[in-house]
């Protein structure tokens, strides 16, 4: 497969909920297990099927403990046993926001560099 990936995914072990905004009325709201994140969006597992061009509301908790609101929309879909993979990018992100995972990605780039 091709990388089409504009920034950087940063690995993230963090959870966030989401809920719906195409049907006011009735808001699902579930954990997610996040794989991956960049400043432009997020990947993440989930066991209830969404739609592709579908925005959702989410509360991303980040390694600071900190929580940013953003809203998400899923633009990939892949199907891994009885769960999904989803591919997502942000719609409309505070600038502080997308700096706190442009922050994150060169501390843990700089803490990689040490390692090896």
């Amino acid at each position: 497969m091709q990388e089409r990936r504009k920034s950087k995914r940063l690995e993230l072990e963090s959870k966030i909920i989401i809920k719906s905004l195409n049907d006011p009325g009735e808001q699902h709201e579930t954990t997610i297990d996040i794989t991956d994140v960049s400043k432009t969006g997020v990947g993440f597992n989930c066991d209830l099927p969404l739609q592709i061009g579908t925005v959702y509301e989410a509360y991303l908790t980040i390694w600071t403990k900190e929580v940013i609101h953003a809203f998400i929309e899923i633009v990939r879909i892949e199907k891994q046993g009885d769960h999904f993979n989803y591919g997502s990018t942000f719609v409309g992100m505070a600038g502080m926001d997308v700096s706190r995972i442009s922050i994150y990605d060169t501390v843990n780039t700089e803490l990689k560099k040490q390692d090896n």
